[in-house]
């Protein structure tokens, strides 16, 4: 059974300013859950229809049924189990290897699916705009299938850190370079725009490296790809010859 309170703790958790208030979040289904069990999250209550989880503590699991957990879910379709965990320290990015800069990505979706693309290459470090989508709204977690275990995000002000930076800087263009006639090292920051806006003009202006994905549609009318797909294309060409 779900308490009036907890309902109301877990139900604010959708929101970004409680779960920076509380430093909790919620992640759903079994495969998610077991991920971030063994990734060492540290849990805070499993709420599920079944005693689905091996090795978690009586006191941290609450057997409930399919109506309490629509009253706490962040889904249309509740699935059969809820977790709550706290949120993890940040650790700071290092300037090694490739990197990806996500700049104001705003859904969550988005976000969530970007995160397993770089778990699919092994990109292990994401910097994210400060306006970028919270790591934690329930949909990104939803989207990640549990890759957000195995890769570290950081946000902070793209700005400074492209300035500064001493790794090359590669930025996705709808005039840039064809990606697929380039020599792509092994270590460098590529940058991710906005969904609606692209990279934003202060950004575009300390990027020295200007890549583009072709289009080979016999109309030419498609004015861009999704910037997860992107996202793919762009880790595929670098990954291929590292």
């Amino acid at each position: 059974m779900v308490t009036k309170n907890q309902i109301k703790l877990i139900s604010s958790l959708h929101q970004k300013k409680f779960r920076q208030l509380h430093q909790l979040f919620i992640a759903e289904g079994q495969k998610v859950i077991q991920e971030l069990l063994d990734a060492q999250f540290e849990l805070e209550h499993i709420y599920a229809t079944a005693p689905l989880f091996e090795g978690v503590s009586a006191s941290r699991f609450s057997v409930c049924t399919t109506d309490d957990l629509k009253k706490i879910s962040a889904l249309t379709v509740p699935n059969n189990c809820l977790a709550v965990f706290k949120i993890p320290s940040t650790s700071d990015y290092k300037a090694e290897g490739l990197l990806l800069a996500l700049d104001s990505i705003r859904d969550p979706g988005n976000l969530g699916t970007i995160l397993r693309i770089c778990d699919w290459f092994g990109i292990t470090q994401i910097i994210c705009s400060p306006d970028t989508v919270d790591l934690y709204n329930p949909k990104v977690i939803q989207a990640t299938m549990g890759s957000i275990s195995r890769v570290n995000v950081v946000y902070t002000e793209l700005l400074p850190l492209l300035e500064t930076t001493s790794l090359p800087v590669f930025g996705t263009f709808m005039d840039g370079e064809n990606i697929y006639k380039m020599t792509l090292p092994t270590q460098g920051i590529i940058v991710m725009g906005n969904e609606a806006n692209g990279i934003s003009t202060a950004i575009e202006a300390v990027i020295e490296n200007r890549i583009a994905i072709p289009r080979f549609g016999a109309l030419q009318k498609t004015e861009s790809l999704n910037v997860a797909t992107a996202t793919a294309i762009i880790l595929s060409e670098f990954c291929r010859n590292a």
